[in-house]
């Protein structure tokens, strides 16, 4: 028999199939799960949120403004307002209200300013290298918003058919939002093209994003890129909206799992479980706030010291070096130890800002990820890899890669001294210390020591 017709016929089919395994109309080609162009200047953002009421003694945006410069030299560059929007009144809570029972969507608290203070501050930003997001509340209103009376069908009710706040929740001074509703969805839509359009406001943390439809982000995202790229961060936690609407979500579970190991109810192996499904259940496009403190936690939960204690410095350094993004709340860098009113008047006290280690921690800490392209955000910076040693119920140790950049962080995340080994060779290299002109060599089986909540970053090529 004639073999030739039959081995082209053969690579004829082996090459269509891979052909068609290559082309992107073949329903087997992988499709990208995330599809949103992240800004270029989020590859090296620093979050920091600003709680305009109790940022300075004045409470306005002029004097936020002037604090500008000092956030700049601490290494920020990503101003998260909280809401800027009148206030209700009606079942308001406590003198001022909350910020986020939202009267208008279209102007600015008088508290704070007008609305020419609040575009001085944002040029004023921008001039200094800074971008300006603002905290928006899409979900619900005050009671007096005026669209309760203009059109009371654009609200939920309740099974009287009276307004009802968010079921469950205290959340009694506001009302929900029926967004099955076109003229919701219109209404804060253009609302937040304003805000972007005519103040060159650079984004969005939209609060309780998922209560929201998800079609509606995806859609006000498209139509807010064809003004300028913005930066949306979504209060939620479930990949799909990082898909079309939103760059980067809460990494709540982070937070609470670091919060247990800090007071002692687990140890570093209760991280596995999120870092697995972090690099597994979510795109690397993704970014995931991992957060030290914000205005919520700070209130309602405690304290950075009544939190983490004296193992705040280590977790605020894994915070900016491990995957995730970044965050300042305001005060931290002063070493606040006050859990901040949220109804009422409550200034922050900046008396300790220049001797305070967390303020210069976090300054270094923010210089170090700048130099190190393996710590970036998203998929620009490198995935984190375990680190294994003799000690896992008290060390938590990795790698991170990228551009030819190494990373290894060794954290101690116990209240003991610890010795350590290292099991094989994955962070052996040759380093620089964060802090240290020190040469560091690292080998496979070499001991490695820490004290009590302690932690080394080291920093190299590979």
């Amino acid at each position: 028999m004639n073999m030739k017709p039959l081995l082209a016929a053969a690579a004829a089919i082996a090459f269509a199939s891979t052909a068609h395994a290559d082309d992107d109309s073949s329903p087997w080609q992988p499709q990208p799960y995330s599809t949103i162009q992240h800004p270029d200047w989020s590859k090296d953002a620093v979050l920091y949120q600003i709680n305009t009421r109790q940022f300075t003694p004045e409470g306005t945006f002029a004097a936020a403004e002037k604090q500008l410069p000092r956030l700049k030299a601490l290494g920020v560059d990503v101003l998260w307002l909280m809401p800027i929007h009148p206030i209700g009144v009606e079942n308001r809570k406590g003198t001022l209200g909350s910020p986020y029972s939202v009267r208008d969507y279209y102007d600015v608290n008088p508290e704070f300013g007008t609305r020419e203070d609040f575009r001085h501050f944002v040029d004023t930003a921008h001039a200094q290298g800074f971008r300006v997001i603002l905290d928006w509340v899409a979900n619900h209103t005050a009671w007096d918003h005026p669209l309760a009376k203009e059109h009371p069908d654009w609200y939920e009710k309740d099974w009287k058919g009276d307004f009802r706040p968010t079921p469950w929740w205290d959340w009694s001074d506001i009302i929900d939002l029926d967004w099955s509703r076109p003229g919701v969805r219109e209404h804060v839509g253009k609302a937040m093209e304003m805000w972007v359009r005519d103040y060159g406001v650079d984004g969005f943390r939209a609060d309780v994003a998922g209560y929201v439809p998800l079609d509606f982000w995806e859609r006000e995202r498209t139509r807010l890129e064809a003004i300028r790229p913005v930066f949306m961060l979504a209060e939620w936690k479930s990949s799909e909206l990082t898909r079309k609407a939103f760059d980067a979500v809460y990494a709540w579970e982070w937070h609470h799992t670091a919060v247990s190991i800090a007071q002692g109810k687990a140890d570093p192996t209760a991280f596995y479980g999120y870092y697995a499904e972090n690099e597994s259940a979510w795109p690397h496009e993704a970014m995931r706030l991992t957060y030290i403190a914000n205005h919520d936690s700070n209130a309602w939960e405690g304290t950075q010291y009544e939190n983490f204690g004296d193992a705040l410095p280590a977790f605020l350094a894994l915070s900016f070096t491990g995957e995730g993004l970044p965050m300042l709340y305001n005060g931290q860098e002063a070493c606040n130890a006050r859990r901040l009113a949220f109804f009422e008047r409550d200034p922050i006290d900046w008396s300790r800002l220049e001797t305070c280690d967390i303020g210069a921690l976090a300054r270094d800490l923010i210089a170090f990820r700048r130099a190190n392209p393996a710590l970036a955000n998203g998929q620009w910076g490198g995935r984190m890899s375990a680190v294994l040693t003799d000690q896992p119920k008290q060390v938590f140790a990795w790698v991170r890669e990228a551009e030819s950049n190494r990373v290894v962080g060794l954290f101690n995340l116990s209240d003991r001294p610890v010795r350590a080994t290292l099991s094989d060779g994955h962070a052996a290299g040759h380093y620089a210390e964060f802090r240290s002109p020190t040469p560091v060599t690292l080998e496979a089986g070499q001991a490695i020591d820490l004290p009590a909540w302690g932690f080394r970053l080291l920093s190299g090529t590979h």
